[in-house]
């Protein structure tokens, strides 16, 4: 094939890939992509603290882990913030606390107060999460939800591939002049939400000439099958943090270079950039249990080629493996969230699975620093592929029995409560749900 004929290929997938998305939709990518090209703190962190305010490396890390420790403490608290205030609410307070608090950061001199305000940035940028992958959930069609769960994923790396190297640069400049930067994109992120994008929290219906029954976190915690997924989307996130825990240790302790690493770990970037529109196209019609079976294969045993890597290009290649797997596995598992969530509990369930994310973030850096200090890295990479086929396994097991087909709104369980997940549509209208009884 031409290059031109081969361009123009490319042209049509990505038509195909965008077309029939609404246009709330987009400004919601908008904001994310806006958002992340403003990745300046979760990046430039660590080395903020030990190069420009000169303090030791446990310090820096204590930081870092105080930072993660306030998204695992307000994904939830953002989640109930999502169904009770309204998903616009939630990101106008939590993305203008970011630009506040990460504003403030810059200024801070005292080692208490960095600490605070870090936990509080932490706590603010995990605040919108939950809120953004609900109101996606609302505004875009079942069978649409794979595909545009991909394009917003395939936004926030294409905005952190953008960030990391202009943050770079400006950090050589002034790293004051990035927190201000990051914060002006997230002020500008909260205010084109709150001018583009109208409510989109569903109206509560009556099942039965009686009110859908409130959705608390009691709910959440004793649906099991949906705790099943919180449970293997924290193995799945355990493993893919090695590639900002692990790795760079691993290659640090084989004589590579902190460039070598940048060089290794740019490439997953540029291969989601690239990959993640195609790749869409190849998976969102095609049964979600075995993407999500396949893809954790892939991830741990794309990180178990890891310990026989000897050479960049075998670096390169097990990177190769588990980008793939991710690419699949994000867009895949986050429809799976919002199919099992409640319709008016959506920002509750998406805060559970936010905080597994986050906890992970916790758990990863000791997990990898425990394995490699005590039994060495290879131990770290089989420990990987074992956890791997754990989260297949475990996928199987969860997912057997469900139906494969698209529901197009939410079903009503026997206890009354709105989901997704199960054997017949309903249509909300005034007042009423309408059941729309179809074959599975």
């Amino acid at each position: 094939m031409s290059i031109a004929g081969l361009g123009r290929a490319m042209g049509e997938s990505v038509s195909r890939s965008v077309a029939g998305l609404p246009r709330e939709f987009w400004w919601l990518w908008t904001s994310t992509l806006v958002n992340r090209l403003g990745a300046f703190v979760t990046t430039f962190m660590a080395l903020y603290l030990t190069i420009e305010r000169g303090y030791s490396a446990s310090y820096a890390g204590l930081v870092v882990a105080l930072h993660g420790l306030g998204g695992v403490i307000s994904a939830v608290g953002a989640g109930v913030m999502t169904d009770r205030l309204g998903r616009r609410p939630t990101l106008l307070i939590a993305q203008s606390s970011t630009a506040a608090s990460v504003a403030l950061l810059g200024f801070m001199q005292h080692p208490v107060a960095i600490a605070a305000v870090a936990f509080l940035v932490g706590m603010t940028s995990n605040a919108s999460r939950p809120a953004v992958q609900a109101m996606m959930a609302d505004i875009v069609k079942p069978e649409d939800r794979v595909r545009a769960f991909s394009l917003n994923y395939w936004a926030i790396n294409l905005g952190f591939a953008i960030s990391a190297g202009a943050a770079g640069f400006i950090a050589e400049y002034s790293y004051l002049a990035g927190f201000l930067g990051e914060a002006a994109l997230t002020l500008t992120c909260a205010v084109l939400v709150y001018v583009k994008l109208p409510e989109s929290r569903p109206e509560r219906v009556l099942v039965d000439g009686k009110s859908a029954p409130e959705i608390g976190m009691g709910t959440v915690l004793r649906d099991g099958r949906f705790m099943g997924v919180v449970g293997l989307s924290f193995v799945v996130a355990l493993i893919l943090q090695q590639a900002f825990v692990g790795l760079p240790v691993a290659m640090g302790s084989e004589g590579f270079s902190s460039s070598d690493f940048g060089m290794i770990i740019a490439f997953n970037g540029v291969l989601i950039v690239a990959l993640q529109i195609p790749v869409t196209r190849f998976i969102e019609h095609r049964d979600s249990r075995r993407l999500l079976i396949l893809s954790s294969v892939l991830m741990g045993y794309g990180f178990g080629l890891t310990a026989f890597a000897g050479s960049l290009a075998v670096y390169a290649l097990a990177v190769c493996v588990w980008t793939l797997a991710e690419i699949v596995n994000a867009p895949t598992q986050i429809s799976l969230v919002v199919r099992f969530s409640p319709v008016h509990g959506r920002g509750r369930y998406q805060g559970m699975y936010t905080m597994s994310w986050a906890v992970a973030g916790l758990v990863a850096p000791l997990m990898a620093g425990l394995l490699i200090d005590r039994y060495g890295a290879d131990w770290l990479w089989g420990a990987c592929a074992l956890l791997g086929t754990v989260a297949a396994c475990g996928y199987w097991l969860l997912m057997r029995g469900l139906s494969t087909g698209v529901v197009e709104a939410g079903g009503v369980e026997a206890g009354g409560v709105a989901t997704e997940a199960d054997g017949a549509d309903k249509v909300a209208e005034p007042g009423v749900v309408r059941e729309v009884t179809e074959s599975r």
